[in-house]
């Protein structure tokens, strides 16, 4: 059984566009409940909803944490569960979206022990719900972050 249940989401109002990610961390057994979110200026949904795990992880105070991450992102899962980001770090995430992400979760998910869970998204799930709303409503935020990484990898393509 896992220590502490996370649960994310992504968001982006367009795609790209203005985008957030929500998160609800529970501690298995105790009467511990954290939210955290964010907003940024331009981003993807991929991105937030794989920002949003990486908080979350970078959240946990003590190492080899077991953690069971909750996401509708097969993005997220299928990288991680599949194996894929294992083979993408290993040819230097070569021609791959979001490496900078990828290198950042690879750093932060080696100090833990996680498992991922998928969980259908817009389906009456509380707690992924509750994310979603987080996640929409930091993007919305008059004071929002700048993906520095995703616009200056985006104008490159201008």
């Amino acid at each position: 059984m896992a220590d502490v249940h996370i649960y994310t989401d992504g968001s982006s109002r367009g795609n790209p566009g203005p985008g957030g990610y929500g998160v609800v961390m529970e501690w298995v057994g105790k009467p511990y409940r954290k939210e955290f979110s964010e907003g940024f200026r331009k981003t993807t949904n991929n991105r937030m909803e794989l920002l949003a795990v990486i908080v979350a992880l970078e959240k946990l105070k003590f190492m080899h944490t077991e953690a069971k991450v909750f996401t509708d992102s097969k993005y997220v899962v299928d990288s991680v569960e599949k194996k894929w980001v294992f083979g993408w770090e290993k040819k230097g995430f070569s021609g791959k979206k979001n490496s900078d992400l990828w290198m950042r979760f690879l750093k932060i998910y080696r100090r833990h022990i996680v498992r991922f869970q998928w969980i259908k998204g817009h389906n009456n799930h509380v707690q992924n719900e509750r994310c979603d709303f987080l996640a929409v409503e930091a993007s919305k935020k008059e004071k929002v972050k700048i993906d520095t990484f995703y616009e200056s990898e985006s104008n490159k393509l201008l």
